[in-house]
């Protein structure tokens, strides 16, 4: 047995460490950590808590085991990830004893008796710290408006860091940008904002000082309005390091718009917040501002909180001829997502066992990377080739992996069939026809969506040949083929790129709009593809984005995920990654990283011999953790119960042992849906023999 002075490094148990102090540690950022039960990491990680490890000392005890009377506070520990450990004030050399299989203390009386009051009262205040600490971790707002209003919402979180964010106290914290005048104004039902007007640059207007971190991530919204017509309006933050776009929208006249984004900033400093308008004739209106900082650890749990919201409490129940089975063992298997992780592939899966056998044994879902394109399928004019997408088919199949249709179109000039350029618009329109009949003919009830004119936000070549509304004519004659599957409008840079006007939500919903308009009845068909080809992720930036994207009430999926080759690659791919899962309007994810052995599109999971790099072990980590082609082992109770908390999706329970009147295991398969209300009842199962 070791003295506690004998190093410095806490002994291993396998449900936490527990070191008693007169100091309390909460969420430290040291990379050890003891090796937690699942249920305490769980829990741990809701709060967004980091247990430390804190070394033994001279004149310091550490327990590395519970002891008897410390059960109840060391569960708390481990759940909360606070370490607390007394000091001793006694030159007596302590030792921690076993006694019958537990640990305790021998050592001089007095001191004991010390121990023991000061650890009571450091119990109380470590119980009112923690509550203290939980009920000033602030949710994330996951709300988004769509709609031009007639009055502006409130101001998410209050207005967060912005002083007089409703404009309620005249201009307090609010100055002039640039060129510009501004002022305050009451409309007639007494809401009051601030007005900037006589501007000439795109950037002057009214400014909000502020100091950033880098080490926070903020989300932003406000509400905008312009004075006549519509415009992009961009809120931009000034800072140390340059100009940052937070969010953009299409403001109108008339009505208040939501502008929604986030940022994180490269250095800390002084900032200011600024509205940006191409048009120096209109006044731009701005009400209800928000800047919400959250620490890396809140974010993070506001996965796991959303996460634990639709998971569902299961009870199992096994009984034989009508009475309960104990100590049966019995094991769950996730067979299908309700929320799927899957991954590109492409013809290479036909003629590769290595492939075939590192593909089928993680995904559920798969889209073909070019193998059900046009240029694939009628490389010829008239002359249609489906040999390999119809191989392709018939080995998912076989697996039971699920097929996204990508694509019947694409709107970049460079990825026609080579004879498609050339035809007049008659022609182009007969063969769109043909093409549309052919492919949906021969695929359908076997994808689960498809992308219909692909990228038709960056480019135009349908539009350029058939005029402005190809696009919703196309989708409007895929609509009449088969209206039983979603309809995608597939894009990159909406989440990826800030920047990129051409793409962004506010653009991206105007276009979706204006085809759900020429769908009628069956508007409600389309769906919203996101491509996601990133570089640096910006986490507040993707998070508003499609907050702002799901209050369309649409399916969306990540269609194409993948991070450009940098140190930081795998960091990056799993930040994307459960931010995608984590949104509670996000409905499945492909990963874009069909194995080539001369190299993937952009990023590989693994390498030529099917070992995973770091990117397929982030991969791997997460399905494991989300449940996804896992096995959750038990035994049933003494009155044939079993329980478990299960992430929605398809699965099957089998029982294999202590079943009377059956010679072999019993399979069961059910569904559980998603739980939507925080009082949801448990759902019962019955497994009888």
């Amino acid at each position: 047995m070791h003295s506690p002075y004998d190093s410095d490094q806490n002994l291993t148990y396998p449900v936490t460490s527990v070191t008693l102090s007169s100091s309390i540690i909460v969420g430290s950022n040291r990379q050890s950590s003891p090796d937690l039960s699942p249920s305490s990491r769980a829990i741990a990680c809701a709060w967004g808590l980091s247990p430390a490890l804190v070394p033994s000392r001279t004149n310091s005890i550490s327990l590395d085991r519970y002891m008897e009377a410390w059960d109840t506070l060391g569960q708390l520990v481990g759940v909360f990830g606070i370490h607390m450990q007394l000091t001793i004030s006694s030159q007596t050399s302590w030792q921690l004893m076993e006694h019958n299989g537990k640990l305790k203390l021998a050592g001089e009386a007095q001191a004991m008796e010390v121990w023991k009051k000061e650890s009571l009262l450091l119990l109380a205040l470590w119980i009112l710290f923690a509550a203290v600490i939980k009920a000033k971790a602030v949710p994330y707002d996951y709300t988004a408006s769509i709609e031009c209003l007639a009055q502006p919402h409130k101001a998410q979180y209050g207005g967060g860091i912005i002083k007089n964010p409703e404009l309620n106290e005249g201009l307090i914290g609010w100055s002039t940008f640039g060129n510009a005048l501004i002022q305050h104004r009451n409309d007639s039902n007494g809401n009051k904002f601030v007005v900037a007007r006589k501007r000439t640059q795109s950037l002057d207007g009214v400014s909000h000082k502020l100091y950033l971190e880098n080490n926070k991530l903020y989300t932003f919204s406000s509400w905008v309005q312009v004075s006549e017509g519509k415009s992009l309006v961009k809120a931009v933050l000034k800072t140390v390091t340059g100009l940052k776009v937070a969010a953009a929208t299409v403001a109108e006249s008339e009505c208040w718009t939501m502008l929604k984004g986030g940022v994180t900033v490269d250095a800390s400093g002084p900032a200011e917040l600024i509205f940006e308008n191409h048009n120096t004739s209109v006044e731009i209106w701005v009400d209800s501002v928000s800047l919400q900082p959250f620490t890396h650890e809140e974010w993070n749990r506001h996965h796991v909180e959303n996460i634990e919201k639709t998971k569902r409490r299961v009870r199992i129940r096994v009984d034989a001829r009508g009475k309960p089975v104990a100590n049966s063992k019995i094991s769950i298997e996730q067979k299908v997502s309700g929320k799927p992780i899957g991954c590109a592939s492409n013809k290479n899966i036909l003629t590769n066992v290595g492939y075939q056998s590192w593909f089928t044994s993680r995904f559920t879902h798969t889209t073909f990377e070019n193998e059900m394109k046009w240029y694939s399928n009628e490389p010829s004019r008239g002359k249609e080739d489906y040999t390999v997408s119809d191989s392709m088919m018939a080995l998912m199949k076989q697996n039971n992996i699920a097929v996204r249709g990508h694509n019947i179109f694409w709107d970049d000039p460079h990825y026609q069939p080579s004879w498609v350029p050339s035809l007049g618009a008659n022609d182009l329109s007969a063969a769109a026809s043909k093409r549309i009949n052919s492919v949906m003919t021969k695929y359908k009830g076997q994808v689960i969506g498809w992308d219909v004119v692909n990228e038709n936000l960056h480019f135009n070549f349908f539009e350029s040949k058939l005029g402005a509304e190809a696009s919703s004519t196309l989708y409007k004659m895929v609509s009449n083929v088969d209206s039983s599957v979603p309809l995608f409008m597939n894009e990159f840079n909406t989440l990826e790129e800030k920047g990129d006007a051409a793409s962004t939500p506010a653009k991206y919903l105007v276009k979706l709009k204006e085809i759900q308009g020429v769908l009628g009845g069956n508007a409600k068909q389309m769906a919203i593809g996101l491509e996601c080809h990133f570089d640096v992720p910006n986490l507040p930036y993707i998070r508003s984005s499609l907050d702002t994207l799901a209050a369309m009430k649409l399916p969306i999926w990540l269609t194409e995920i993948d991070v450009k080759s940098n140190p930081n690659q795998a960091m990056y791919l799993e930040q994307v990654l459960r931010e995608g899962h984590g949104h509670p309007g996000v409905n499945g994810i492909i990963i874009w990283s069909a194995w080539q052995p001369g190299g993937c599109y952009r990023m590989c999971l693994t390498d030529n011999n099917f070992k995973n790099l770091a990117t397929g072990d982030v991969v791997d980590k997460l399905l494991k953790e989300w449940g996804i082609k896992a096995i959750l082992q038990g035994q049933t109770d003494t009155h044939g119960f079993f329980e478990a908390s299960l992430f929605h999706g398809e699965y099957q329970v089998q029982i294999s042992d202590r079943i009377e009147a059956a010679n072999s295991s019993l399979i069961q398969s059910f569904k559980v849906e998603p739980r939507r209300e925080s009082n949801d009842k448990i759902m019962l199962l019955q497994v009888s023999t």
